[in-house]
Parts: structure tokens; sequence; C-alpha cells
């Protein structure tokens, strides 16, 4: 009897032992899918801001509509990409590219540089790429935790039998870091909006 009620205690131990893992499972997948809406959420929000943006630019500098057709298509095939997460990231990279472009354009407009519409617009997109950032990094820490579960011995064992498998890293450079802050004096003697620049090209 007594050997039986051993063998009973090592089989209630491994069972608590496999529910316990498992269930840690469960948590660090939930957390990841959970991390993962956070960021979502932020390029959501990007997306959001980019047709003003473009609208703004547009006002200033409509002859430069190759720059903004780019950040339209790149917005559209970013909105449209539903893989997991490293194949969001491949589509996230041609639209960084292509904001930072229109950035670029307003460099050669002192009008839309001073533009209050765009200064805030662009203080909103810097906002948006920083909780992006924060996102992602915490995104990316809650995916090295579980896949290194998923990875180790003994808990490999459950990851196997339960099919739990690695989840993928999501990696984006940022499409602008700060909005750049504009020299009132140096500007003064401009004319505010899209006419005055156009007449005076």
């Amino acid at each position: 009897m007594t050997a039986l009620y051993a063998a009973l205690a090592v089989v209630a131990l491994v069972l608590f032992a496999i529910a316990l893992s498992f269930n840690r499972f469960v948590q660090g997948r939930n957390l990841v899918r959970d991390s993962w809406a956070d960021v979502d959420t932020e390029l959501r929000r990007r997306y959001d801001l980019i047709p003003n943006l473009v609208a703004t630019v547009k006002g200033y500098a409509a002859h430069e509509r190759e720059v903004m057709e780019r950040v339209t298509d790149a917005r559209a095939a970013a909105l449209a990409a539903t893989g997991p997460p490293d194949a969001q990231a491949k589509a996230e990279a041609p639209l960084v590219g292509a904001l930072r472009g229109l950035l670029a354009v307003a460099e050669r407009y002192p009008d839309l540089k001073a533009s209050g519409n765009f200064l805030a617009l662009q203080k909103q997109l810097a906002n948006t790429e920083d909780r992006l950032q924060v996102a992602r990094r915490f995104y990316n820490g809650n995916v090295r935790d579980y896949n290194r579960r998923v990875q180790s011995v003994p808990s490999n064992i459950i990851a196997s039998l339960f099919g739990f498998h690695e989840e993928k890293f999501f990696e984006v450079e940022e499409a602008v870091r700060a909005a750049p802050a504009v020299d009132a004096t140096s500007t003064s003697g401009e004319t505010a909006g899209p006419a005055g620049r156009d007449a005076g090209t």
C-alpha cells in the first residue's frame, strides 16, 4: 500500500506540474496577444493621422504628387496587411520610408514648416511614434520570455504536447523621432498659407 500511495503521489505531482506549466503557457500567450493589441492600436493611430498630414502638405506643395502618392499607397498596403507581426513589420517598412520622404518635403517649404496645422500633426505623429516604440518593446519583451519557455527544458515538452509555438518579434523603425522646433523670428517675414508660397514661386 505504501508503494501504491507513493506512486499515486508521484503521478499527482507530475499532473500538477503539467497543469502549472500549461497555465503559465496560456498566461504567457495571452500576455503576448494583449501586448500586440497595444502595438496595433498605435499603428492604427498613425494610419489615422496620415491622411490629414498628406492633405496639409498638399495644400503647400501640390506638385509633390509622387511623394504623397507613395505615402498613400504605403498606408493602404500596411492597412491591408493581416499576417503575423514579422509580416506586418515588412509592410510597415515602406510606410516609414514614405513618411520620412513626406516630412523631408516640408523642409523645402518654410510656410509649411511654420503652419500650425502641420506642426500639430507632426507633434501628434511624433507622440504616436513614441507610444508605438514603447508598445513594441513591451511586446517583444513578452515574446522573448514566452519563446524562452517554449525552447527550454522541460517546458518545451509541454509546449510540444499542447501546441504552443514560438511567437514572432515585431521590429519597425521610427518614422519621426520628434517634431522639430520652429524659430518664429525666422518665419515672421514669410507669407503664411499656400497662396503666399505659390505667389513667390
